[in-house]
């Protein structure tokens, strides 16, 4: 679902802001600025923006393509310009040419952006949230016993921000159903409630005792869900899908309380019993390959490793690939293959989020990226720069991964 009053927001900085706008209105699928200066405008970075489909230039307009949306972007644009809404005008031209831009052909590479805009509309709105933790995490490595020594392990300050950091990243996959689920439509605390479903120390503490544990008499694989996103973020669609078809033959008097009642009974089986685990049987298989591959094949072993590494990261997956690494570790007092392409990988997120920093010129783009920065090279922490700059910004994958 599209975040109206972002893009909004985002038009609105693109042309210039308020001060130079006249006046506006739209179509059925176009804004229609007037400006003052319509040099002001980049026709390039206004296409970037997530939502906008095109731009044209007709006559004293500025046209913006956005699709059925518009009436809302249109709203939202009003309120934020402080200009008074009209009427949409009538232009059957536009809008039989814009349907055509609408009903693109669905290829692989649309595909892949249509995923990639889905995980990045999960994990952005997370950012400050992020920054915040990895920055509690930087100061007691400053100012802990680990450097400067100020305050003890033991002392209540190391205590309390050792808990802000565990906040922000301990319960991600709360913080990312709601956002997975406002994306799909759906009230943002069904999908809390979807991702505190994977949380409850209850269930987690049948992994840790060994327990079964069976969905209406499905077997279920039981593991801890903490710090983890990709379980959440496949859990939420189907919850949704389900949710608005159940919604669609709920009577009006009784969907507040049935629809979503109905919904996670349909949908808990398929959640815990495939779905939030498919990550970590997946993880686990791969891991495995991957330690003994790093193991067995030197140096050609530890660069594929470090590529892949913090894809691992954002399913937990590398957890699995850890243990091992640290019992070897221990035992041998050699850090092995796996653990050195895991350094790597990290150092390189470092690496793009200072590169970001430098290259961005937009300033709150840049003030992220230098957060994610310091909250990784004091604190060891990579999570700002994975979800709040990689996700954001594609090709920073591949530049982190061939980094």
């Amino acid at each position: 679902m599209a975040d109206n009053k972002k893009i909004a927001e985002q038009v609105l900085a693109a042309v210039g802001g308020a001060a130079n706008l006249k006046d506006a209105t739209h179509c059925m699928t176009r804004l229609r600025l007037y400006l003052k200066d319509d040099s002001l405008p980049k026709d390039d970075e206004v296409k970037k923006i997530s939502g906008v489909l095109g731009v044209v230039r007709g006559g004293q307009q500025y046209q913006i393509v956005i699709g059925t949306n518009v009436p809302k972007v249109y709203e939202e644009l009003c309120k934020l310009a402080g200009i008074s809404a009209s009427a949409a005008v009538k232009d059957d031209a536009a809008a039989a040419q814009d349907a055509a831009i609408t009903k693109r052909k669905l290829t692989p590479k649309q595909v892949g952006k249509n995923i990639m805009g889905y995980l990045a509309g999960c994990m952005t709105p997370m950012i400050p949230v992020l920054l915040a933790g990895g920055l509690f995490r930087a100061v007691n490595s400053i100012f802990g016993p680990d450097l400067l020594g100020l305050y003890t392990l033991e002392s209540n300050l190391y205590i309390l921000f050792d808990f802000l950091y565990d906040a922000a990243f301990y319960f991600m996959p709360i913080l990312v159903g709601y956002n997975a689920a406002k994306q799909l439509g759906v009230n943002g605390m069904l999908g809390s409630f979807i991702g505190s479903v994977l949380m409850v120390p209850d269930f987690a503490a049948f992994a840790t005792n060994g327990q079964t544990f069976t969905v209406f008499g499905i077997p279920a694989t039981v593991t801890n869900y903490a710090q983890t996103v990709l379980p959440v973020m496949l859990s939420v669609p189907l919850f949704c899908l389900i949710y608005k078809i159940v919604k669609k033959f709920m009577p009006d008097l009784l969907t507040t309380v049935f629809t979503p009642f109905l919904s996670l009974i349909v949908s808990m089986p398929f959640i815990l019993c495939l779905l939030a685990p498919l990550g970590t049987i997946v993880g686990n298989a791969i891991s495995g390959g991957l330690a003994w591959f790093g193991m067995t094949t030197g140096w050609f072993g530890v660069a594929v490793i470090a590529a892949l590494w913090e894809f691992l990261v954002m399913s937990g997956m590398h957890l699995a690939l850890m243990m091992p690494m640290m019992a070897d570790f221990f035992e041998t007092g050699i850090g092995s293959g796996p653990m050195n392409a895991g350094n790597f990988a990290t150092w390189a997120c470092f690496g793009v989020a200072l590169g970001t920093a430098l290259r961005l010129k937009n300033k709150d783009d840049r003030s992220t990226s230098f957060a994610a920065f310091a909250s990784g090279i004091l604190g060891g922490v990579t999570e700002p720069t994975l979800y709040g700059i990689c996700f954001r910004f594609n090709r920073c994958f591949a530049t982190m991964a061939l980094g």
